[in-house]
């Protein structure tokens, strides 16, 4: 029995938390009626006492713990119930906002949350999703992810400082170049460039190993920026402040990519990934921490909470159309489908079937590029879910011959 099986099946006692930062509320339900319900404290002892009191009334189907929040402040809960050999399951918060809409006219409130969490778990199984188990290497992924936005986030502030200054200064500037950016923490702006020694200039170019040429470019730009452009008083500390902010994240995300490839190196399911076209250590690392492939009975449900399951919507014979869904892991789907550009005009059966569905699709180029790349990325996708289920690596003249 798989685990989304387990936890659809018959319990029991249904006992539904409404975590929150410092209490829950618990709601357990034993036929219908409710036998648990009251405020928990979020620590381990409270935790156990309320789902021990469930467990004490349940029989032999035992007891099903629902949470409408899996990590963080509801990872406590997870953790008590498993220990305590409870089945654990998750209900999204959209399918719990639209079960509360269900009751019109009662306040929501946490004790009406865990009812309808409880609820739901006994009347509508489907609605639930699994718990994958806690792995270090989701931790250090979740952090780098974290260190990637803020250095993206601190970019695109620092592009559109520049831009105000010089549009033609901020256009030629890559900020995605260590040294560049090494030089703006160090200096500043167009001014604090400009206003260098040519000494201390050189110096700090040779430190940080700036390409003579392109660094001579950049004084020349920001000389020449200073006369025809507008830079106002703290523009420098400013850019400064940016560019140290870029520097610090992107190391701490090159730092937490190391640290994870490293703690993958001898697992069995990522070095299997590797094994498939288009697929690097990102895209693996990020399918190895975020999916937990036991939970799906097939490569459709996997495709489901990656988001590449076409989204069926009919009514009668008047509307009956497939469109682009707009739920699941935005992560994977876009790692999945970026992956893709590899692919492309490879001799391989991946690149092969793109060319086919881009030369039977309808449209401008740039349609039929897309979606032939979902198209290859929910292929693909196939594969990916078979090498996770069996550890095994790609063959291709399997999924060749198959075809």
């Amino acid at each position: 029995m798989t685990e989304r099986e387990r936890i659809q099946s018959a319990h029991d006692v249904y006992l539904g938390f409404d975590v929150g930062k410092s209490f829950h509320w618990a709601c357990a339900l034993r036929g219908g009626e409710a036998v648990v319900d009251r405020p928990v404290g979020n620590r381990r002892d409270d935790v156990r006492d309320a789902i021990g009191e469930a467990a004490r009334l349940a029989g032999e189907l035992g007891v099903l713990v629902t949470v409408d929040q899996r990590n963080n402040i509801g990872s406590l809960v997870v953790r008590e119930a498993r220990a305590m050999g409870c089945d654990v399951a998750y209900l999204p918060g959209i399918a719990e906002c639209q079960a509360r809409k269900m009751y019109p006219g009662v306040a929501k409130n946490d004790r009406f949350d865990a009812w309808v969490i409880a609820h739901t778990s006994e009347t509508s199984p489907p609605t639930l999703l699994p718990v994958p188990d806690s792995r270090a290497t989701r931790l250090l992924g979740s952090q780098r992810r974290h260190c990637v936005k803020l250095a993206t986030q601190a970019r695109n502030r620092l592009h559109a400082l520049l831009l105000e200054g010089d549009p033609e200064l901020e256009a030629a500037l890559d900020l995605h170049e260590p040294w560049l950016v090494g030089i703006l923490a160090e200096l500043g702006g167009a001014n604090g460039v400009a206003g260098c020694s040519k000494r201390r200039y050189n110096s700090l170019c040779g430190r940080l190993g700036a390409p003579r040429d392109e660094a001579d470019d950049l004084r020349r730009l920001c000389e020449r920026s200073v006369e025809l452009g507008f830079h106002p008083e703290g523009e420098d500390g400013c850019v400064r402040w940016l560019a140290a902010d870029i520097l610090r994240a992107d190391a701490e995300a090159a730092r937490l990519k190391l640290e994870s490839h490293r703690m993958l190196a001898d697992d069995e399911c990522y070095r299997c990934l590797l094994t498939i076209p288009g697929i690097g250590p990102v895209c693996a690392e990020a399918l190895v921490s975020l999916v937990d492939v036991s939970m799906f009975e097939s490569h459709d449900q996997l495709a489901s909470l990656c988001g590449l399951a076409p989204a069926n919507s009919s009514s009668g014979t008047s509307i009956d159309h497939v469109s682009a869904p707009r739920s699941g892991n935005k992560e994977l789907k876009n790692l999945l489908i970026f992956t893709v550009n590899s692919l492309i005009g490879t001799d391989n059966y991946f690149g092969r079937y793109y060319d086919k569905v881009f030369e039977g699709s309808k449209g401008d180029r740039k349609l039929r590029r897309k979606r032939a790349m979902k198209a290859v990325a929910r292929k693909r996708l196939k594969v990916i879910f078979a090498v996770m289920r069996d550890l095994v690596p790609y063959d291709p003249s399997r999924w060749e011959d198959a075809s």
